[in-house]
């Protein structure tokens, strides 16, 4: 299963057992860039497995990304895979504030690539949206052959319109950056069959230069632990959610789904923890306050693994209310993948891709219906076998079609492509 590397410079590789499922090293002696600029790493779990997979495949990698809490050194080496951070303090939360928060990471994504460029060398620069803004950084490079791999994280029109509830103007100028981003790239990875599809529809991209490369959880990684009692604050069930807390991820649903069980249904034996940092973290956290449900629903904000392993291994089923709207019914939760690799049940709405993700692992309330969201979880929970089928069949979907493992041929095909064109 662990493809055995043969002995290379301790410079270039400090991998310690990780499962690439590769043989030999077919991307040996390719150089790449990656640049990130919403997360720091590794705390970007998925790019950071799609860097530790190019590296065991030979690659020498380097990251641009920003700085973050826990994440302040400016230059790491980790792993095998060269880490530049930069600062990046603009908390945007306007149109004038995305223009700043936009324009100092182009500047130092610049200034960094080319460092990089005269230091280390790339062949290809891999640009993970949002923004869809990264190909300007890439575009520089061209007259060097330096191909540009766009890895399309967010379908930023479709989030734009969740978000504000309307098009306009941003939304067309969020679809035209979009449009040349596809223009731009060699080849691109999408996150699932639909993200595919607009890259071709949309993009204009050929068929052949498009490859799902879906967020899969690392299973050698996302491990079960003892159950914490404490997390189910003396009650009998737990319900978790792990994800962001913001607008689009339909917390405020949930919490209407909890004061109907508490309230109208007489339910006192549920806790929820939902863990998670976010913009939306301090509203939401008052708005569970002001309708007296603090001792029910439990925010643990932004924790370490120990915290999520604990919570995902504790709860008794997981919820996802991301509201239907063109946005999440197109995108695949991280959340859902791993609520199944914990064989963890699930409650969440009805959307394309959550249910081509959870598939028999998950209940489908009716769109955007808290109060059948709420009655979807209590019917869960009072069927014990019913939890027990539904979170084994999660969890062998995972490890037959879903882990990280089964993306890893994808992308090394995606970057054979791209160096090969």
């Amino acid at each position: 299963m662990l493809a055995m590397n043969p002995p290379v410079a301790p410079d270039e590789l400090c991998v310690d057992a990780f499962p690439t499922y590769i043989d030999g090293q077919p991307l040996a002696g390719q150089k790449v860039l990656i640049i990130v600029e919403n997360l720091p790493l590794p705390f970007d779990r998925r790019v950071w497995q799609e860097a530790r997979t190019l590296v065991a495949a030979g690659a020498q990698v380097s990251i641009i990304c920003p700085t973050g809490k826990g994440y302040e050194a400016r230059y790491e080496f980790l792993e095998g895979v060269h880490i530049y951070r930069h600062p990046l303090q603009i908390e945007a939360n306007s149109a004038l504030g995305y223009l700043g928060e936009y324009g100092l990471a182009l500047f130092w994504e610049t200034i960094l690539a080319w460092k990089i460029f005269f230091t280390r060398g790339f062949r290809v620069i891999h640009g993970c949206n949002p923004p869809d803004l990264i190909f300007l950084v890439a575009l520089q490079f061209r007259l060097f052959g330096v191909k540009f791999l766009f890895d399309h994280h967010d379908i930023n029109p479709e989030l734009y319109e969740a978000k504000f509830n309307r098009r306009g103007f941003f939304w067309k100028l969020m679809v035209f950056f979009e449009k040349l981003t596809f223009k731009a790239a060699t080849v691109s990875i999408a996150t699932n069959h639909s993200y595919r599809q607009i890259a071709m529809s949309r993009g204009g991209m050929k068929p052949d230069d498009v490859f799902v490369v879906r967020s899969g959880p690392d299973l050698s990684k996302l491990r079960t632990v003892p159950p914490e009692p404490k997390w189910r604050n003396g009650r009998k069930f737990l319900v978790g959610y792990v994800g962001v807390m913001g607008e689009q991820e339909g917390i405020d649903l949930l919490i209407d789904a909890v004061a109907h069980l508490v309230f109208d249904q007489k339910r006192h034996d549920i806790q929820f923890c939902l863990v998670g940092g976010g913009p939306s973290l301090d509203g939401l956290r008052q708005q569970v306050a002001r309708r007296g449900l603090s001792d029910f629903v439990q925010f643990t904000g932004r924790a370490p693994d120990d915290v999520l392993f604990e919570v995902l291994s504790t709860m008794d089923i997981g919820v996802n209310p991301d509201r239907v709207n063109a946005m999440n019914d197109k995108s695949t939760m991280n959340k859902i993948m791993e609520y199944m690799a914990l064989g963890k049940p699930m409650v969440q709405f009805d959307v394309t891709e959550g249910r081509f993700s959870a598939q028999d692992a998950s209940l489908y309330a009716k769109p955007n219906d808290p109060v059948d969201l709420a009655e979807k979880i209590a019917g869960l929970l009072g069927d014990p076998e019913r939890r027990a089928m539904m979170g084994a069949f999660g969890r062998q979907r995972v490890e037959n079609e879903l882990s990280w493992s089964h993306q890893v041929k994808p992308l090394i095909a995606a970057y054979q492509r791209v160096f090969h064109r």
